[in-house]
Formats: C-alpha cells, structure tokens, sequence
C-alpha cells in the first residue's frame, strides 16, 4: 500500500457561489409556492408539490443514515472517508421530518392531500359519501393514528441519525474503539427497524393517497428509489467537493463502489416497478388496473420518462467499467437518477392527488428548485462543521489505500 500526506484537518467552507445559489433557490421556491397559493384553483397542485419535495427531501436524508448503518454493519473500509456526506445528510433529517409533517398535516386538515379517505362522509353509513371500502380501512387510515405513525417513525430515524453523527464526533475527540462499537451497535438495531418501518412510511405517505388501491410490493419499490436516490447524492457531493480541491483521498476506486450501487440498485429498483406493474397486467383486475390506467390515460408521457431516466441510463452509461470510474459519467448519471426518481416520485403522487388537473410549470419547477436550495444549505453547512475526514476510524488506512 502506498503511503499519503493527506490534511485530516481539512474543513469545508460555505462561503461564496455555493452559499448565494442555494439562498437564491430557496427564494425562487417560496415564491414558487407563494404563487401557488395565490389562487383557490392551484392549491391542491402546491399542496401535491409540496407532499412530492418533502418527501423526497426526507427519503434522501432518512437514506443517509441508512448508509452510515450499512457502511458500520458492514464494518467496511473503502467508505471510511468519505462518511463525512452521507453525516451531513444525515443531520439534516431532522428538519426534513419537520417539513413534511408540516405539509401532511396541513393537506389533511385542508383535505387538499389524502381526501380519499380523509374527505368527511367517507365512513358514515348515513352519508351520502359513504364508501364502504375506506370504512373497511378506517381503524388504520385514520388521522390520529396516520399521523402518530409519522411522528414515531420519523422520530426515530431521526434519533438514530443523530445519534451516529453524535458518535462520529466522539470518535473524533476520544479515538479508540468505544464510539465505533457502540455505532456497529445502533446500527444494527436502527436497520432492523429501518427495514421493518420503511414500507409502512411508504403506504402511509404515498400509497395512502389512493386508497381504494393497494399493492404489498409498493413499500420496497419506495424503498428501492429513496436509497439510489441517496446514492445518487452523495456521488453528486463528493464528485463537486472534489472539483473544487477538497477530499484529494477520493480516488475513482471510491467513484466505482458509488458506480456499482447506483448501477445495481437502478436495476433493482426497476425489477420491483416490473414486477408490480407485470403482476397487475396478468391478473388484469379492475380494483388493482385502475392505478397503471390513471398513468396511462393522463401521465403517459412521464410514466415512459420514467423508466428511461432510472433504468436505461443508469444501464446504458454505467454498464460498463470505466464509466463507473470516470467523474463526469457518473455525475451526469447520477444527477439523471435524481431528476429520473423526481419524475417517479411526480407520477406516484399526482395521480391520487390533482388526478387529471395536474400540469407543469412555475409551481412544479419553483419547489423543486426551493428544495434543492435548501437541502443544499442545509446539508452543505452541516458539512462544513468539522473536518471532512473522520480522522479516528478504525478503517480509515484502508479507505485512503482503497483500490479495485
């Protein structure tokens, strides 16, 4: 193994181009949804924006610690380095859960999200709007016990990734093997109730907003998308961290393991959509068809989108070795992923939600731009807190030495 000079003191400044870009997004999108409320016709459309970039913005950040738990369960080396993004990420739940417990709540109590089990008459037999399918439903869609369950689960992956980022920091001060153990620890009891939680959040938030329909696969489709989705980030992060002189130790040996799970997880993803979408084809009934018929009747041109963005350009362009390695390949890829699983997340929701009202424009393009801005600054200035290195694990060696 070669030997380094590498400054393990190195912090990250957020100053400058950086800093001003993000605060400029951030504008743009609360004029964008400042313009959507501005009009009773486009509320149910921000409303349905808003629901789409909370909760890719929470599933991004929730999938950071997911990383962080893996990389420490895993106990592996070639990540030691650059654990420091995936943190950042981290951290930056817990205001991501305040978002969009905000924006759940607001759409229940307006009915402009979730009216199709919230809408008032739904499980009163005397009322004409009685439906008793969702009657069927009500002891668990039901709007104190939906947003129990948020608060819950999102409080605890929120504990949880402060809880890992709090022992990194310890293990910066202290050294020694204490802090990584305990973080080996948490992280196995965190992705046991990760993995048995994740699906639920995914029902509830998403699935939820078409209640008449359901499907046992949906919760690790969701799930398969918000962890390429993170992936995607953190490429994203290290790769323009490194074009502007920071994290020399990030070799293209690292950019390859980040090619590889971006690669196989796009194809994960696309084998469970697949497999949901060919298992509802053959049976061919109506209480289950009526979800691709919606896509098919308005969203058609999205629905195709999709699948291009988040499985023949991840195939195509990093099917191959030297893809995987290369910067620019893999960040035009991965910045593909991100806007590929926009668009899946946008035919998920809009559907159940504006139904045939939807469209594109100020509002859509506006939060999305708001949110980028805000996860920028928050993740950005979250990383530029301590150095960029966790200067104390036991595998760092191994990680500055990483070579496929």
């Amino acid at each position: 193994m070669g030997t380094h000079n590498y400054n393990l003191t190195e912090q990250f400044e957020f100053t400058g181009k950086a800093k001003t870009l993000s605060i400029i997004a951030i504008v743009i999108g609360l004029l964008a949804i400042g313009y959507g409320f501005s009009a009773e016709a486009l509320h149910e459309r921000t409303f349905a924006n808003l629901l789409l970039m909370a909760y890719y913005f929470a599933c991004v950040c929730m999938s950071g610690a997911f990383f962080l738990a893996v990389q420490f369960v895993a106990q592996a080396g070639w990540s030691a380095s650059i654990l420091r993004v995936p943190e950042a990420m981290a951290k930056a739940l817990p205001i991501a859960v305040v978002i969009l417990i905000a924006v759940m709540a607001a759409g229940l109590y307006t009915h402009n999200l979730y009216h199709h089990w919230n809408a008032p008459g739904l499980t009163d037999p005397n009322s004409e709007n009685f439906d008793k399918l969702i009657q069927g439903k009500s002891a668990f869609l039901n709007v104190p016990f939906f947003m129990t369950r948020q608060v819950i689960f999102l409080g605890v992956y929120s504990f949880f990734a402060l809880l890992l980022a709090r022992l990194s920091n310890n293990e910066d001060l202290e050294g020694g093997l204490n802090s990584y153990r305990k973080s080996f620890k948490y992280s196995c009891v965190f992705l046991v109730i990760y993995g048995f939680t994740t699906p639920i959040f995914a029902f509830d938030t998403v699935m939820s907003l078409e209640a008449h329909w359901f499907s046992t696969m949906f919760g690790w489709y969701n799930f398969a998308a918000m962890w390429v989705s993170s992936l995607a980030t953190i490429a994203i992060i290290l790769i323009l961290l490194r074009k502007s002189g920071y994290m020399a130790w990030v070799n293209n040996s690292h950019l390859h393991n980040l090619g590889q799970f971006i690669f196989g997880f796009s194809i994960f993803w696309t084998y469970v959509w697949f497999a949901q979408f060919l298992l509802i084809y053959y049976a061919n009934m109506p209480e289950e068809t009526v979800y691709f018929y919606k896509r098919f009747d308005n969203y058609e041109f999205w629905f195709y989108l999709n699948l291009i963005l988040n499985f023949l350009a991840p195939l195509l362009l990093l099917m191959d070795r030297d893809n995987k390695r290369q910067e620019n390949i893999l960040l035009t890829v991965s910045i593909i992923v991100l806007c590929g699983h926009w668009v899946d997340y946008y035919q998920m929701i809009m559907p159940g939600t504006v139904e045939e009202h939807h469209g594109f424009g100020i509002i859509e393009i506006g939060t999305a731009v708001g949110f980028v801005g805000l996860f920028t600054f928050i993740v950005l200035n979250g990383l530029s807190k301590k150095p960029l290195i966790a200067k104390n694990h036991p595998f760092l060696q191994e990680s500055l030495n990483h070579h496929l």
